[in-house]
């Protein structure tokens, strides 16, 4: 008589004895040895387990074959501890952090006695490979969580010591393979041969626990897949990202710089940054003024009591800054804009009448990020938002809504993101009726309904304080960024008392709506340096053409059309050095300018330009009216040709 019933993928049920391990399943369910050979783990339930775990009650159980794509978490999982088993052959010294597998790969942490160079990492990849071949099968073992803190004592193992005091369970699991053997809940694949495909990709330091305070450790990145078709294309994508990372296009393209003397996290946007913000901004306003948006502006410091009352020194104390003492009251640099905004609309008395109400502000706001978390432009300390808030009644939410998503649809076309939607709803734990969260949560799918595009819902995604829509973009090599966000604020209007008279002339709550469609400025354009590969589009390239004269002669014919182009509100560039056409040539499509001006004694004396398009390449030659046509068109279409 079975124990236990399992249902499988398929519909179908199999029954089996109490206390057989997922192997022992698999036999009944594969006759055949070849298909079992290509098992790598289970999902029983919702849990990825290994096939050495016993089942010892009634579940959904899935196979995961060599080809699934949950196989890779296990894969990666598994080559951590070869990389760590190597580290220690090579390095006896090394001291073991945690590996664990990442959505690229994994990595894994070890204290030594100076960083890992490329040479080491050669030499840790070849050992690697001597491991896999060995056949090493992984073993789990089980010992008492006291018994797990003396054998890691004894071998020196401080930081996995660490771990096991945190850990609440009485029994532990570790893994093994051949003489090395580490901390480990699993799962592992059978073997080290299991492991088809791995490379190593670099180092870098990494505080221990994320902790700037705690030890400096060495992480070791890697990554692992079923195949070198996988891998390579992997490989290949990488070094896509690595030729347009914003660093490194932001420094060759003089577009913002970071200095660590003034301070870690916070971005000086030079004159071309500086024009492309502006033409960013000068966009973002017009749209916001054509929906009837207002612009407000409000100071950077506040006194500490707003933040006490907004529930930000409650929740994001951590992300805030010390107090600053001003006439012996706490002051504080602002993390949002949102108290500002309600103060403004709290200036007065508001009626029904007076909504809906929409402010939108370019305000500059500071959170504390950690020294090791901050990355470039996309994780700054302090940034400006686009940051924006409509008050209405609960009659108008949905309408508002729709026509934020209508904003978010015009303004990320314009910068070439396709996209997708997603509806967060509410969470476990939550502030609110549940009345408020339906009436939120309706008014947010009637206006995705009404938008017509398709969407995904985001179950229990919604943040404390409010169910929200997200939207995801994917860029030119096909990557997701975090993107617009609209939520339902069902916390600030209480805390702040935000009221207005409605039509039986009693005070009512406001809905408030959070609303960010660039967010960062800073995290967005570092987004489009990437997302263009640092070619902007006309109408965002802050040098649009650059002019260049042969020689000296055609100087005169050059300022004349460089007037002409400016009067006609181009950004050009009189390059007026004594050097050869192809090296300027060369340098104008280094700098990834749009277009290139070629000014010899034939154009001269023909009144012509002759054009070269960083992509197209030669256009010939042609009147500057009809240049001017051609780039004012493109201005106008926004037209993008990366």
């Amino acid at each position: 008589m079975a124990d236990i019933t399992l249902k499988l993928p398929d519909g179908s049920y199999l029954n089996a004895e109490k206390g057989l391990t997922v192997t022992e399943i698999f036999f009944q369910l594969f006759p055949s040895n070849k298909k079992r050979m290509r098992v790598i783990a289970a999902q029983f339930n919702d849990r990825i387990i290994d096939i050495r775990d016993t089942i010892n009650s009634d579940g959904v159980l899935k196979v995961i074959f060599e080809e699934d794509l949950q196989a890779l978490e296990v894969i990666r999982h598994s080559a951590s501890h070869i990389m760590a088993q190597a580290v220690r052959k090579l390095f006896p010294e090394a001291k073991l952090a945690i590996g664990p597998a990442t959505s690229e790969g994994f990595y894994y942490d070890f204290e030594v006695d100076k960083p890992f160079s490329p040479e080491d990492l050669e030499a840790i990849e070849r050992e690697m490979h001597v491991i896999v071949k060995q056949h090493l099968p992984f073993t789990r073992e089980e010992m008492s969580r006291g018994d797990a803190i003396r054998f890691f004592e004894e071998a020196g193992e401080r930081f996995k010591v660490e771990l096991l005091k945190e850990i609440p369970d009485d029994r532990v699991s570790l893994y093994r393979q051949g003489d090395f053997i580490d901390l480990c809940r699993g799962p592992h694949v059978r073997n080290t041969h299991q492991i088809p495909v791995f490379k190593l990709l670099s180092s870098a330091s990494a505080y221990w626990r994320g902790d700037e305070n705690r030890e400096v450790l060495q992480r070791i990145y890697g990554t692992a897949f079923r195949n070198h078709e996988e891998l390579d294309a992997f490989l290949e994508l990488r070094e896509k990202i690595r030729l347009r990372d914003h660093r490194k296009l932001g420094r060759d393209l003089d577009i913002f710089s970071i200095h660590d003397d003034v301070g870690a996290g916070l971005v000086f946007w030079h004159p071309k940054g500086g024009m492309i913000r502006h033409l960013i901004e000068e966009f973002w306003r017009r749209e916001h003024l054509s929906r009837g948006y207002e612009f407000v502006y409000t100071p950077h410091i506040a006194r500490e009591q707003v933040f006490e009352v907004s529930g930000h020194l409650e929740n994001y104390a951590e992300s805030m800054y010390a107090p600053l003492l001003i006439d012996q009251q706490p002051y504080r640099l602002k993390p949002m804009n949102c108290p500002g905004h309600i103060k403004i609309y709290q200036s007065r008395l508001r009626s029904y009448r007076d909504l809906p109400i929409r402010y939108c502000e370019l305000g500059t706001v500071y959170r504390y990020e950690r020294s090791g978390t901050l990355h470039g432009m996309l994780r700054v300390r302090g940034f400006t938002q686009d940051d924006a808030h409509v008050f209405c009644t609960p009659e108008q939410l949905s309408h508002e809504v729709y026509k934020i998503i209508e904003l978010v649809d015009v303004l990320m076309t314009a910068f070439g993101y396709t996209y997708e939607i997603y509806l967060a709803t509410r969470p476990e734990k939550y502030l609110g009726s549940d009345e408020e969260w339906e009436l939120a949560t309706q008014a947010l799918r009637q206006a995705l309904d009404r938008w017509g595009q398709p969407y995904q819902m985001d179950e229990g995604g919604g943040v404390f304080y409010a169910p929200k829509i997200d939207v995801k973009l994917t860029d030119a090599l096909g990557r997701h960024w975090q993107g617009p966000t609209i939520q339902v604020d069902l916390n600030l209007p209480k805390r702040f008392g935000v009221k207005y008279i409605g039509e039986d002339n009693t005070d009512h709550e406001a809905i408030m709506i959070h609303r960010a469609v660039l967010g960062s400025m800073e995290r967005f354009i570092g987004g489009l340096i990437e997302h263009y590969g640092g070619a902007f589009p006309m109408w965002l390239a802050p040098v649009q053409a650059v002019i260049m004269p042969i020689t000296d002669k055609q100087l005169h014919y050059a300022d004349q059309i460089r007037d002409a182009l400016s009067n006609a509100g181009f950004r050009v560039f009189l390059d007026e050095r004594n050097e050869k056409l192809g090296f300027k040539i060369r340098e104008a499509q280094l700098e990834k300018v749009p277009y290139m001006i070629v000014v010899g004694e034939r154009e001269a004396e023909n009144s012509v330009l002759s054009v070269r398009h960083r992509v197209l390449g030669d256009l010939g030659t042609m009147p500057v009216a009809d240049f001017i046509d051609r780039a004012r068109e493109e201005v106008e279409s926004k037209k993008i040709d990366y």
